[in-house]
């Protein structure tokens, strides 16, 4: 009878385990624990850029880089390709359309026909820095959405400091512009045409070159290259003339974007107006690091123009804007586009 007792008991006990263990196999596994499924694979993008990696763009590249992975919890992988390793400045519009890059950095100001509305920056408008310029250009985006976009998602958008002059001999006057070879984008021509100077266009990579030869005697850009290309060596004089920004855009291949799953769009639509200030503020702080350095370990002059001297350079400009105005207003409302940008300006 005993053993009877102690038999039940037996079997009572093991039907009790095989339910345990069989309600445990059905459970899924805790986050964190071993597990028979495939680890999720991180989503690759590929990210281009044509300047080299010091530069303010790679700079901003690198940071929403960082900022994406970090915001995802690494659902997303980007590879960075500065210096034109992947696109060249001129092809990375249609490079990213036609998805060789997933993602882009473009400067508008090298194809003014293509991206006439947010070129509209590039005037002499008056902006002061590039926290301004890029929230300026944000804002011309959002409201006219320029149909050059149309096949991509824009993911920020920002400017370059105002532009001035670095020479190899002093430029002090209005005056002292006459006849100077200046390398500047193609953008500067009608600029420098008005001061009485000459625009030579080339790559940023090879203007060191031509200043030592004499080929060009100083160029016309925003002055963090002075520490960026160590220009400050070669060009020991800055003519402060503070005129004009450039746009640039950051874009990704619009088949690609719609492919994201939602809560990775949600992370970088979140990042559009983040990353366009930030990068506007990072640039100013960046040409003062650049002229503090320039002045005080190169022993650059920095020239101010007088006030006569700055106001007869500026009206040798105000032509441009009517100019423009008029040359675009059959295709858009341009002057629509130029009161907006005063408006931003003068809210800022």
């Amino acid at each position: 009878m005993k053993a009877d007792v102690t038999l039940k008991t037996l079997v009572v006990a093991m039907a009790l385990i095989i339910a345990v263990c069989g309600c445990k196999k059905d459970d899924a596994p805790a986050a964190g624990e071993g597990s028979d499924a495939a680890p999720v694979k991180a989503i690759k993008l590929s990210y281009a850029n044509f300047p080299p990696a010091p530069t303010f763009p790679c700079v901003q590249m690198e940071r929403w880089k960082d900022e994406v992975e970090k915001r995802t919890g690494g659902a997303v992988e980007i590879n960075t390709y500065p210096g034109g390793s992947l696109l060249e400045a001129k092809d990375m519009m249609d490079g990213v359309i036609s998805g060789q890059a997933d993602i882009g950095c473009l400067c508008m100001a090298y194809q003014p026909g293509r991206f006439v509305v947010t070129n509209a920056l590039s005037l002499p408008l008056g902006i002061e820095d590039a926290a301004t310029g890029s929230k300026a250009l944000l804002k011309l985006y959002q409201q006219f959405e320029p149909e050059e976009f149309a096949d991509v998602k824009v993911l920020a958008m920002f400017t370059t400091a105002p532009s001035n002059i670095m020479s190899k001999k002093p430029v002090r006057t209005a005056a002292d512009m006459k006849g100077v070879n200046l390398r500047a984008s193609g953008g500067a021509a009608r600029i420098l045409e008005a001061w009485g100077a000459n625009q030579v266009g080339m790559p940023m990579s090879e203007t060191p070159e031509a200043l030592q030869k004499g080929v060009v005697e100083g160029l016309f850009s925003s002055l963090e290259v002075m520490k960026d290309f160590k220009y400050a060596d070669i060009c020991k004089y800055v003519t402060m003339t503070d005129t004009v920004v450039y746009p640039f855009a950051v874009v990704m291949n619009r088949q690609k974007w719609q492919s994201l799953p939602e809560d990775v769009k949600a992370v970088m639509e979140d990042m559009i107006e983040e990353q366009s200030l930030w990068t506007g503020e990072y640039m100013d702080e960046h040409v003062n690091e650049s002229m503090e350095y320039s002045t005080g370990e190169q022993g650059v002059e920095v020239i101010e123009l007088s006030a006569q001297d700055k106001a007869e350079l500026d009206a040798m400009l105000a032509p441009m804007v009517v100019e423009w105005i008029q040359q675009n207003s059959a295709e858009i409302d341009t002057q629509a586009i130029i009161t907006a940008i005063k408006e931003y300006i003068s809210s800022e």
